[in-house]
């Protein structure tokens, strides 16, 4: 490091005086000696007070350094070829362009003297510098190289490092046999670290002819990650560590495999359900990753409006009855059903519930796992509940007759069943146990709600700008006429912090129907679900499409996420 530049800046830009700089300079320098990971511009916007802009700017104007957006450039190939991978992660550097013979590198720290000293040696010509952000190089070094992208250019290499942030709890093993290995359990580490970082749900290793194709689902969305070119030469040695991890059969590649790996990231405990199936071009791998401190468990944080609320909390101190919420996967079904259980979770009460597999760990709740290799199914598991005097039961899924069944039984016999059925909304639920083999008069004494529900994604709230629809377009959608002349609508312009998509985060939107004697003669008589359907919103339903209508007027989310996520009854469909 060439702390005198430290004194030379000081001065150069008096944005103090050279003696405040020594000291910061060695309060930094004891900081990295320490285990600190602060770049010297990062320690001094924080010590001294400064904007990261107000810094770069002083910083520019002392070293005659332009400032630019790597955002806003393209980089040649044959460009990025000077700066070796490991060279370009481990500075932080990028190079940008060759005029006249002469390289522009970017850089976010310029009081690095190795950086510097290593950039002119590989460069091997006059190279000047230009100043970005820390966050900008990170987005140009993964979007140019890929992910983990220094781990593979070193894989022949001597690399031992382990991922501090990263570490393995059970099953696995950790790096000890030898400098290949230890690069690719370093580039798995990578990978799943990228992923939490970014929010996802599930990691996708997908092998085609030429190459291993890795996407991440954000936000309920799949996006590709730019990884290195070479990835697909240690596909199989990728996969085998997973399949470590997860304690899987690595021998055996032409059966599914379903495993499990438990990680704790920056202290948060992450478990991931592993699934391998084999393709043409190789097993592809699916990793969903449950983040425990994530999710939240408050009835109302979830989304729903004040007269859904109320309605909800009266249904779940019910002493009996069934209560289902419907929906495709990923819909958030189970964050709804954690919600209400954990709403009425107290000593008073037993609550049992049976999942496949249990997500998420509730504190003073009673929680079976289905174990269909030894014959624990959900009608079994179920069965055997009843004799466990509860007051609640939560059935992950009714995916057939006898689990449909036994919870009909256990709901007319005094107990409140929560569970989720896969249906469009919330009317064809009666049609669907009806098809299942239950008798009408069943399904209509036993069923007291059902929730329909999808996730959207809400407006990201640092790039929020209004948006001028066309009045046309709204009709054409049937918005609600009464709202077409004052509601206002926004979206997101894209930003670093939403990745440039508009959108952070999710939210539900939902239809509850509840079941009164109207409801009840109608599922008795065999009625179709339109039929159901049209007798609840003349009795006060809020359809998906009109709940998210509201999300749109109230700036939570936009026209085209409620548009992607739900359906008119003309299957009128969009894409974004």
């Amino acid at each position: 490091m060439a702390y005198v530049s430290f004194k030379a800046f000081a001065s150069a830009t008096g944005l103090a005086a050279p003696n405040t700089y020594d000291r910061l300079g060695e309060a930094w320098l004891s900081a990295r000696q320490n285990g600190g990971t602060d770049t010297f511009p990062e320690f001094l916007c924080r010590e001294a007070g400064h904007s990261f802009d107000e810094l770069q700017a002083k910083i520019a104007e002392a070293f005659q350094w332009p400032v630019i957006k790597l955002g806003d450039v393209v980089v040649p190939a044959e460009v990025r070829r000077l700066i070796p991978p490991k060279m370009a992660f481990q500075f932080g550097i990028m190079p940008v362009k060759v005029e006249e013979g002469i390289l522009q590198v970017a850089v976010s720290d310029p009081f690095d003297s190795a950086m510097i000293s290593t950039v002119h040696h590989l460069a091997g010509s006059p190279v000047t510098f230009a100043l970005v952000s820390k966050d900008d190089i990170e987005r140009a070094l993964k979007k140019y190289y890929g992910v983990g992208a220094e781990t593979l250019d070193e894989l022949a290499k001597d690399t031992n490092d382990g991922d501090e942030d990263l570490e393995l709890l059970l099953g696995g093993k950790e790096i000890a046999e030898g400098d290949q290995e230890a690069s690719v359990i370093k580039f798995a580490n990578q990978v799943i670290w990228e992923a939490y970082k970014d929010r996802a749900t599930d990691i996708h290793f997908e092998p085609a002819e030429d190459e291993l194709r890795i996407r991440y689902r954000i936000d309920g969305i799949l996006h590709q990650t730019p990884m290195p070119p070479q990835l697909k030469q240690y596909q199989a040695s990728l996969i085998s560590r997973i399949k470590v991890m997860a304690g899987m059969n690595i021998a055996e590649k032409r059966l599914p495999q379903d495993g499990r790996i438990n990680v704790r990231i920056k202290g948060e405990e992450i478990d991931i359900r592993v699934s391998t199936v084999p393709t043409v071009y190789g097993e592809s791998v699916s990793l969903r990753l449950l983040t425990r401190g994530r999710i939240s468990h408050s009835l109302e944080k979830l989304g729903f409006n004040s007269t859904d609320e109320k309605k909800l909390r009266e249904i779940i101190v019910r002493p009996h009855g069934i209560l289902l919420v419907t929906g495709p996967t990923g819909s958030g079904k189970s964050t709804s059903l954690y919600g209400f259980l954990s709403t009425i979770n107290s000593v008073q009460k037993r609550i049992i519930t049976i999942e496949e597999p249990v997500e998420y760990e509730l504190k003073g709740i009673n929680q079976i796992a289905v174990r269909s290799d030894i014959g624990l199914t959900f009608a079994k598991g179920l069965r055997h509940i009843l004799r466990q005097d509860p007051n609640v039961i939560m059935v992950g899924e009714i995916r057939d007759l006898e689990t449909a069944e036994i919870a009909i039984r256990a709901a007319l016999t005094g107990h409140l069943v929560m569970s989720t059925l896969h249906t469009n909304d919330a009317p064809s639920s009666f049609t669907r146990l009806v098809d299942m083999g239950i008798e009408p008069f069943l399904v209509a004494s036993s069923v007291e709600a059902v929730l329909a529900q999808r996730l959207v994604r809400t407006i990201c709230a640092k790039c929020k700008v209004p948006q001028e629809v066309d009045r046309d377009y709204l009709l054409k959608l049937d918005f609600p006429k009464q709202h077409l002349n004052t509601a206002k609508f926004w979206h997101g312009a894209g930003c670093d912090s939403c990745r440039q998509l508009g959108y952070q985060g999710r939210t539900g939107i939902y239809e509850l129907l509840m079941v009164d004697e109207s409801i009840r003669e109608l599922v008795l008589s065999r009625s179709p679900s339109t039929a159901i359907s049209q007798r609840a919103i003349a009795n006060g339903m809020c359809t998906l499409r009109n709940d998210g209508w509201r999300k749109v007027m109230e700036g939570v989310t936009t026209i085209e996420e409620v548009l992607r996520v739900t359906q008119m009854e003309d299957r009128m469909t969009t894409t974004e």
